[in-house]
């Protein structure tokens, strides 16, 4: 929508006078939304966009083109994107019928352009973003991108806004050491896990977390730590002597949430995951 104003001047024997000013509106018959199909991303996800423009009016608008900057945004003295266009995604379909490709220009920012609407219809297009290192990952964080449509008989460039927001998970991983690799019989083992949590959100007690190992060969006089303090059998965790089987009692194990930190030089995020180790160590 673009407001003007107008004035007339009657001029007679030398005099000027001003008329009143009168103020209007074009008003477009475009309206343009823009839709992730998905509202929540985490790192390396793909993200899918829907860019609807509906035609209200009596004209065709043809070789219209779309801007979209990928959630452009300032970090370390550059511009920053935390999103990328994934070549070959994009998709437009007039009235609901799929149309030839679009030109692509990835960017960013990434460029659609040719495309058209005809009266009284509707356009849409579609295409994919991946998550880049850019993305924030702490809890709470989200993603803004804006999509411009312009071209030929819009006077002012129309704009839509996504928003999608950081999914608050923890994401787990193990890793298991031994020491030494070579142990005579009736000497000590020693056996390491390191659970790691890359997500923005803790792994508390009520998640149950549970490790469970079989030692081959069975150790026996078994001393536990978690994180250099002692767990206690039972209460801790069990053990089969028989068996070798060994298990955490659930809940007892908990990992802190990763901590976050953008680069000063490139703008990404960095993630140092949390940590939560485990040593057992026993007799062969």
């Amino acid at each position: 929508m673009a407001s003007f104003t107008n004035q007339a001047i009657l001029s007679y024997n030398g005099r000027s006078i001003p008329s009143n000013v009168v103020t209007g509106q074009v008003v477009s018959p475009l309206t343009v939304t823009k839709t992730p199909v998905v509202d929540s991303y985490s790192a390396n996800d793909t993200v899918t966009y829907v860019v609807s423009i509906v035609n209200a009016g009596s004209t065709c608008y043809d070789n219209l083109t779309l801007s979209d900057d990928l959630g452009a945004y300032a970090a370390a003295g550059q511009t920053v994107y935390p999103l990328s266009y994934t070549d070959g995604s994009a998709a437009w379909f007039i009235n609901g019928t799929p149309q030839s490709a679009p030109a692509v220009t990835a960017g960013p920012p990434l460029v659609i352009s040719g495309i058209s609407v005809p009266a009284g219809g509707n356009a849409m297009v579609i295409y994919e973003a991946a998550v880049t290192a850019a993305a924030p990952l702490a809890a709470g964080s989200e993603v803004t991108n804006t999509v411009t449509v312009s071209g030929a008989g819009l006077g002012t460039p129309l704009t839509a806004q996504a928003v999608i927001t950081v999914t608050d998970e923890a994401d787990l991983s193990i890793s298991k050491a031994l020491s030494p690799a070579t142990v005579e019989e009736n000497g000590q083992l020693t056996y390491t896990f390191v659970v790691r949590n890359s997500g923005n959100t803790p792994t508390e007690a009520d998640a149950n977390l549970v490790i469970t190992d079989t030692f081959d060969p069975v150790l026996k006089n078994l001393a536990v730590t978690m994180n250099g303090e002692p767990m206690a059998a039972r209460t801790g965790y069990t053990y089969d002597a028989v068996s070798g089987v060994f298990a955490t009692v659930a809940g007892q194990v908990t990992v802190p949430a990763a901590t976050f930190s953008q680069s000063t030089v490139t703008g990404d995020w960095q993630v140092a995951p949390g940590e939560t180790t485990i040593t057992i160590t026993g007799t062969v």
